[in-house]
């Protein structure tokens, strides 16, 4: 399915637009970031890196509410082209900035493309379901973020040796410039959407569109519950990737080409987590990898925390090989491609379930909600990893709070979500192990609201691949004797039933709109 949305119109250019942006986004973060760490004399670099983050992620959370706005107001695919249009004057802001190894107008440059990419979002993931169905958004969705951590990798290869050894503008400014005409270009091609609310009234009132936005998104209990999973996600890529530049220079000792290599293991890794995720789904919107996801993501974290404990570089500028072909070395990139592939598993499935969620009127502002909390959420971290910072907390340290707060996020996800833990992993089982495929479940629907489904049971796994095959969660009639089992009691826990002494109500289950007394 991912091979077919990369051949079609209505997913390709997005896809090409959404890599160009990410690439120059990166290219410039990482240039920035190495003229800091490796080029600049000063106090504290760690927490000036951590702010650049910072500093790209606040537009997010100040203008994602207008960029929601104005994508459900007008075509998603026009206003992309405008948007991309303008970023190509922002890329001048930043070569002029390069050029004159002026940080003060790099960060402004980085503002600028936050901007960009604070409207930029809404339009991006909020056009996904007007262009594909509902069971390639799980697809759509992996090949968007995959691209995203690629464009990473790209950005930062030649972001770094952009900046080694004081740079070469005449290949900055080339690189910026044609990567801006390329997504500009790129969005040309996107097909039209129409406009989603053409009724809508744009407020500009920062505050007040912002907290309107908010206030729809926590009136709504699952796509608030999918808002913060999504960013819990960047949250914690904001702190793995804020502290890997120091991480690599003062406990490994390595150089920028170091930084590089361990940051090409995780955009890479994060595609193929991001792949992971699509195919466990299976075209179905299921959310229990995300569960998985945050345990791993935890102990990942926790590993590199002790790993990294009392470790201090003994020298300066050492390479690729040096760093890998030491033990230390080789584990925390191990460590970082864990992290990496258990982030991928862990966004994709929770962000299709907002899409999927959210009505076509008011989908972009959905999305912009989001942002809002990614930019709160990231801002919040990237500003507490370098408080944290300045008074002396080890990387080390950081790496085990974050463990701990991830195993912490997950059960939180595990005890909250709003799909069925048992109904999500009998679909992954069924549908990406055993490739289960279902005919005629259209009949379901014309049997009406409250269709009463007989299985001719032949095994005990009738009741699992129905219950997994279901849009809806059904009532299970089941058999008083077979209830009180020791090995049927678990399963009990997590599903509806009504224990009956007959015969028929073993072999049936209902989709009831009203609820047992004993089920609520």
């Amino acid at each position: 399915m991912t091979s077919n949305l990369l051949t079609t119109r209505r997913f390709a250019p997005l896809f090409w637009c959404q890599f160009f942006s990410a690439f120059n986004d990166n290219f410039l973060k990482t240039a920035l970031v190495f003229l800091i760490l490796f080029k600049m004399a000063g106090e504290d670099p760690e927490a000036l890196i951590t702010l650049a983050g910072a500093i790209f992620i606040f537009p997010f959370f100040i203008l994602s509410a207008i960029g929601g706005e104005i994508a459900d107001r007008y075509d998603k695919a026009l206003v992309a082209q405008r948007l991309k249009f303008i970023e190509i004057a922002v890329a001048g802001v930043a070569v002029a900035g390069f050029w004159l190894h002026s940080v003060p107008v790099l960060f402004a440059a980085l503002f600028l493309f936050g901007v960009v990419s604070a409207l930029f979002g809404p339009i991006k993931y909020g056009i996904l379901p007007d262009h594909l169905v509902e069971s390639e958004l799980p697809a759509g969705n992996a090949l968007v973020e995959g691209a995203t951590f690629i464009a990473i990798l790209s950005g930062t290869i030649v972001g770094g040796l952009a900046s080694k050894g004081g740079g070469d503008p005449a290949s900055f400014a080339g690189m910026m410039m044609a990567f801006s005409l390329a997504g500009w270009i790129a969005a040309l091609f996107i097909p039209p959407t129409g406009s989603g609310a053409p009724n809508l009234v744009i407020d500009f009132n920062i505050a007040r569109s912002t907290a309107v936005l908010l206030r729809d998104l926590f009136a709504q209990k699952r796509l608030l519950w999918g808002g913060l999973v999504v960013s819990w996600f960047w949250l914690v890529g904001a702190v793995v990737l804020s502290l890997l530049p120091p991480l690599v220079k003062n406990v490994l000792g390595g150089g920028e080409e170091v930084v590089t290599a361990y940051l090409a293991v995780f955009s890479v890794a994060i595609a193929l987590g991001s792949g992971l995720a699509a195919w466990l789904a299976s075209g179905r919107i299921v959310l229990i990898p995300t569960v998985f996801a945050g345990v791993l993501l935890g102990l990942f974290a926790l590993h590199l925390g002790w790993l990294t404990h009392g470790m201090m570089a003994t020298g300066q500028g050492r390479g690729v090989r040096e760093v890998l072909g030491h033990g230390a070395g080789l584990l925390v990139a191990i460590d970082l491609f864990g992290l990496a592939v258990a982030g991928g598993l862990f966004i994709v499935p929770a962000f299709a379930a907002v899409q999927a969620w959210s009505g076509s009127d008011r989908r972009a502002r959905v999305v912009a909600a989001v942002s809002v909390l990614n930019a709160a959420f990231m801002t919040a971290a990237g500003v507490g990893v370098a408080i944290l910072q300045k008074y002396g907390v080890s990387l080390s340290v950081l790496f085990l709070g974050l463990g701990v707060a991830n195993l912490v996020a997950a059960a939180l996800i595990l005890r909250t979500m709003p799909t069925n833990p048992l109904r999500d992993l009998l679909t992954v089982i069924f549908r990406a192990f055993f490739r289960l495929e279902i005919t005629g479940l259209d009949n379901i629907a014309k049997a009406g609201p409250n269709a009463i489904i007989a299985l001719n049971h032949v095994s005990f796994l009738d009741a699992a691949v129905a219950l997994s095959f279901l849009d809806r969660e059904p009532v299970f009639a089941i058999d008083a004797t077979i209830a009180k089992r020791w090995w049927v009691k678990p399963f009990l826990r997590f599903t509806r039933a009504m224990p009956r002494t007959s015969i028929f109500a073993f072999c049936c289950f209902s989709l009831m709109e009203n609820k047992h007394p004993r089920l609520a």
